[in-house]
């Protein structure tokens, strides 16, 4: 094995060492003792199904991440890589169209290798705690569709990106930049009135008290809300959750059904005014923008690999090829993907500290928000004792204590 296969294999190595030292973490810091804050809120029962919630889901997903792993390098090893490109090729394809059927025929097996433990999470995990409401109807078409439209989507980029690194030479990183820049932009403009309603319903919300509320609050901190959606959120989970989407007029908030069931008007202003923070502090944008130039650095470092004799080695492979190389750089890329991610994770975390405070400092009574997290904490099960290990690698959310604290000291300002 070269330099490449040894960077790749201690990368994958190292980051499920690491994810699995994170998840034992997690799991030994459950405490018996609930956290004095929610005390009057939690049960002892409630409190118990959390932490029984948070081991099921972990050992699920060590499961996961381990089965993956070992079939990464059964496939790789076993030279499996080089027979599937040996197979395609073998067809007489086109190079345009044999890059995108060896790449789809990897997708759909990682995609098989997948379904079992969606199955497990969906129909046996969630329907224990009393969180699925998926139907088996439901579950096959959410698959189909979203398998129709990563073909539809993802295979013209696909294709963009090897016509464009085998044809234009040395700009090719930047023509890839400047067409995966595009895709983002118009994904994010049709992703709330084209893609969203191919998977739930969105009900504009009625008229009466907490439409008028939400109205309220947005001409109070000056936010234009016009479209409001109640989202059947039931359809598949009893969990409740609300989000905005969009950008301009196609800009939309969209309430789940669960949510609305649960919750006070109050609280559900509190929910809107943290979503609103997020808008009015610019994170969409910033996170857009951090995206967009994630892209330039992969795609050129990308230009700076594809074409490595030492990467197609690590893999057996016989003949070269711009959309091999395109999937080992993928794998090369591990280790800088995992600094990318912690970044992105400290970031989005600093942005929900952000947007709590805005909401806090807006709404009528900010402890109202403190009383909607801890709402929301009980109704999803969340963990309310993570290790700080686990939440550096893996939460894009502080731990609900955290936030809890941090409002409670921008209310004592």
């Amino acid at each position: 094995m070269n330099i490449y296969g040894l960077i790749i294999l201690a990368a994958l190595l190292i980051e499920h060492v690491l994810s699995l030292a994170a998840d034992l973490l997690n799991l030994r810091s459950l405490r018996p003792e609930l956290p004095e804050e929610f005390k009057g809120l939690y049960d002892a029962e409630a409190y118990r199904r959390s932490q029984e919630y948070t081991r099921a889901r972990t050992r699920s997903g060590i499961l996961h991440g381990t089965m993956d792993l070992l079939a990464v390098l059964a496939f790789w090893f076993a030279g499996g890589f080089n027979w599937l490109d040996a197979l395609v090729r073998g067809w007489g394809y086109d190079p345009l169209v044999t890059g995108i059927v060896y790449i789809g025929f990897l997708a759909l097996a990682m995609m098989a290798l997948d379904l079992p433990f969606g199955i497990h999470s969906t129909f046996v995990i969630e329907e224990r705690f009393g969180f699925n409401q998926t139907t088996a109807r439901t579950f096959i078409l959410d698959r189909l569709k979203g398998l129709l439209l990563a073909a539809l989507l993802g295979i013209p980029l696909l294709a963009a990106v090897l016509a464009f690194f085998d044809f234009a030479g040395k700009y090719a990183w930047l023509c890839c930049w400047a067409a995966a820049a595009v895709f983002t932009l118009i994904l994010q403009l049709i992703f709330p009135t084209w893609i969203l309603p191919l998977f739930n319903r969105f009900k504009p919300l009625a008229e009466g008290e907490l439409k008028e509320a939400i109205l309220g609050y947005a001409r109070k901190v000056g936010f234009r809300l016009e479209n409001i959606f109640v989202m059947d959120g039931s359809r598949r989970s009893s969990k409740s959750n609300a989000f905005f989407t969009g950008f301009g007029k196609q800009k939309r908030l969209a309430l789940f059904d669960t949510l609305i069931g649960k919750y006070t008007v109050p609280e559900l202003v509190a929910v809107v005014a943290h979503e609103t923070g997020h808008f009015k502090k610019k994170h969409i944008h910033k996170s857009l923008l951090i995206g967009i130039a994630r892209l330039g650095l992969v795609f050129y470092l990308l230009s700076l690999f594809i074409s490595q004799e030492g990467l197609f080695g690590a893999f057996y492979m016989e003949k070269p090829s711009i959309y091999a190389g395109l999937l080992f750089f993928g794998m090369l890329f591990t280790p800088l993907e995992m600094l990318l991610s912690l970044f992105l994770q400290i970031f989005s975390r600093r942005n929900e500290f952000e947007a709590d405070r805005y909401a806090a400092g807006t709404i009528d009574r900010p402890e109202t928000l403190v009383e909607t997290l801890k709402k929301l904490s009980l109704h999803n099960l969340s963990n309310l004792t993570p290790h700080p290990f686990y939440v550096f690698l893996n939460h894009s959310h502080p731990p609900v204590l955290e936030r809890i604290q941090a409002i409670r000291k921008k209310i004592r300002m």
